[in-house]
Order: structure tokens, then sequence, then C-alpha cells
């Protein structure tokens, strides 16, 4: 704690009044510098959905360090032509040519500017809690507070209300509405831009929003919408990729094509990358070079070689329904049981739990105190939320049964004790 506070800009932060060392990890668990093990019930954001140091992975990235480490795009290797292809083969509908880079914010930055090279426009349309990266037009494509550092954005970035069924932006009820948040968006074309939209930015489950999750229907009267007006749909699936809903992507849910996709995190179970993937009509407006000195580098790409290969060998989406719907069940039968949680929200490994107090308000000072008292038992939640009041489930995909029940008796006695 010393040297974090000596040598790092204190943007960087953590969770826990009273934080533990993590000093290793092994598949759906973590273990501190004291020994004690943990179950991993954010990991790494969603990132290690094929769970920590998993054999299979760790053996491909050993074996390609050993042969051939780095090199760029600027030269021809195999490890990076067939990750593209098995991106293309994965990917939805037509989405077939991909570009490597390093993170996620990267690949947010490269659709935007693909978005721009082809379709001659410069605005862009994001959603109201939204979370789309660190860098400079990712952050101001943001729509939560606490994330957009820049007291600069970019301007030409309009948001629109988002799909929060249960803090409804628009006062309607869950029962009631018409999609309105999705008509929002014409409004907001015709009003507040010039009318020349590059792009729309979504992401399928806002993540650091709250697990935010459209209703059925919202993103089939979004694209409707959007195409009335030649606005290119970016999907976002940085958090939602790679089996964490059910489906390999998020999107799959709503049957809906997006023009470019993007990704990042748990593409190569914990090993950096970001990858924006598009159709070949749009590939072909962006010719002038571009590399990237890291992205799809012979590492990065056999760990995301080999992590598609463990999803698929294990099943890994499919156990994220059945998994989740055990855990669903069981937040829900805690929501019964607990007013603390107000809502209980996300598809397959990708759950929310918004706490409120008795007024609905949200209970942010009580979501640290569950935090905490999980952590103290062995439990490692994340948060999110513009107020910080939701508990995440985003646990490593190989999580079982009889993690899941352990985690909702633990939560069941901490919220007992608030």
């Amino acid at each position: 704690m010393r040297k974090k506070h000596q040598y790092l800009i204190p943007c960087v932060y953590h969770f826990y009044a009273e934080p533990m060392q993590i000093v290793r990890g092994e598949m759906q668990y973590l273990y501190d510098h004291a020994g004690k093990r943990y179950l991993d019930c954010f990991a790494g954001v969603s990132v290690v959905n094929c769970g920590h140091c998993h054999p299979e992975i760790v053996k491909a990235v050993c074996e390609q360090a050993a042969t051939l480490q780095h090199t760029t795009t600027i030269y021809l290797t195999e490890p990076i032509v067939e990750l593209a292809e098995r991106l293309a083969a994965a990917a939805p509908g037509r989405l077939g040519k991909s570009f490597f880079c390093a993170s996620g914010s990267e690949a947010n930055e490269g659709a935007a500017l693909l978005a721009a090279l082809a379709t001659g426009r410069h605005e862009f349309i994001s959603l109201r809690h939204a979370l789309h990266g660190r860098t400079k037009l990712a952050m101001s494509l943001t729509g939560l507070q606490m994330w957009r550092a820049d007291a600069s954005p970019v301007g030409g970035v309009s948001f629109a209300p988002n799909p929060y069924c249960f803090r409804c932006p628009l006062g309607s009820r869950r029962d009631g509405c018409d999609l309105a948040c999705a008509d929002a968006v014409e409004t907001i074309i015709k009003t507040t831009t010039s009318g020349q939209v590059a792009a729309m930015f979504v992401e399928p489950i806002q993540g650091n929003g709250g697990v935010i999750t459209p209703p059925t229907g919202y993103f089939k009267r979004l694209r409707e919408i959007l195409d009335r007006y030649g606005v290119l749909l970016v999907v976002d699936e940085v958090q939602t990729g790679f089996g964490r809903t059910g489906k390999l992507f998020g999107i799959e849910h709503f049957g809906v094509e997006p023009d470019i996709m993007t990704m990042a995190k748990a593409l190569a179970n914990g090993t950096p990358v970001g990858a924006f993937i598009t159709n070949d009509e749009l590939a072909a407006k962006f010719t002038r070079p571009s590399a990237s000195t890291l992205g799809g580098n012979p590492v990065t790409a056999a760990a995301a070689l080999a992590t598609l290969d463990v999803i698929a060998k294990y099943g890994l989406a499919d156990r994220a329904v059945i998994l989740g719907d055990r855990l669903k069940a069981g937040l829900t039968a805690l929501m019964a049981r607990h007013p603390v949680i107000g809502d209980v929200r996300g598809l397959g490994l990708m759950l929310g739990a918004e706490l409120v107090r008795p007024d609905n308000a949200p209970a942010a000072a009580e979501t640290d105190l569950v935090l905490e008292m999980m952590k103290d038992r062995g439990f490692l939640v994340g948060k999110n939320g513009l107020h910080r009041n939701v508990l995440a489930f985003q646990p490593p995909l190989v999580v079982s049964a009889e993690d899941i029940d352990n985690l909702l008796t633990a939560l069941d006695d901490v919220l007992g004790r608030l």
C-alpha cells in the first residue's frame, strides 16, 4: 500500500477499505498473500471467462512465447490471420474483417474512425450510462460522469436515454413501455445533431452502467431508426462477449447484426487484446496505412485462439445459461426476503442486483458494506452503476453449481446483517 501511494498515479484505485493482496489465481478462485481463497465473482471485470491460469491457455501462451514472442502487424505471421479467420466464422452476420489492437478503448476508437471514414460524417450518438473506454474519444462516448475524467470532451457526441427499465429515464412503467427510449433516438437525430451522424455506439448489456439489460425488441426498433437515417450501429462487446451472456456475443440475443463490433477483455482470457470487426463493404473504406505495434501479436493471438478453443470444448456459453439461471433464481429469491434488493437483471452469468433504500433511493453505502463483508467471507463481488449501488456478478464461466449456492448462502447472511 505504501508503494502504491508513492509510485502510482492517484486515479488508480482499488475496492475495499481493507484490501488484500492477490498473489495467485486458479480457475474460479483467487488467493491472497496470506493463503486465503476467494471465489472470484467478477472475473477481473468480465475478463477471465475461462478461469484464472487455465492450463490449456497457459500452455499455448508459453509455447508461443518460447517460439516467436513479438512482431508487429507490418510482418506476416500465422497466428493473427488464424485468429481473424476464427472471428469471421464466429461473429454474427456478415462481419468478417478484423483489426487488432491492445485494448477495448483502442477498439472503440478504431471503430469510430472506421465509421467516420466510411460515412464521411463525424457526429456520434451514445447511451447514457455507457462506458466505452479511457482514451479521449472513447471517454467522450461514455455516459457515466465518474469515468469522464476529461474536463474538455470531444464535441459532436449526443446521448440518448438508455433502456433502464427499473429507473426508466422517460418515466414509463415496465409493463406499459412502448420502447420510447428507442424512439427517442430519432428525436435526438432530428434535434440535437446536424442529421449527419456517423454511428451510434451501444453495449448489448451496459456493464459499468449497472448491468442495464434492454427489453425485448429494443435493438430491432433502434436498428430500424438508424437505418432510416443512414447511421451505422457499433456494438461494444468488450464485457458481453465470449460466452458471458449465454451466447458467444451478447447482441445475438436480440436478432440484430452490427455494422461494426468491438471486443477485448475475454477474447484472450486476460492477455491484453482488443479488436474491431466489420463487413467487407465498410472495411473497403479503410485503405490508408495503419498499424498496431502490439495488436494481434503472436502471443496474444495464440492466447485468443486457445481461449476460443476452451470456450467451445467445454461449452462455456451453455454453462453460463445453466448456472446463470441458477444464480438469477437465487438472487430473485433473496430479493423477496431482503427489500434492500430492488431489482435483479441480466443474462447468463452477467447479472446485477440493484440495492435500494426504503424510499427506493440508491443504496451506495450499503453496497460498499456488502462488498466488504462478502470479501471477508471469501467472495469477491463487483459493483457498478451510476450511483455504484449495483452488485455485479460476472464470475468465470467455469464456476460450479456448488460455488453458486455457497455465494447465495453467504449473500443471504450478509444482507440479513445490514
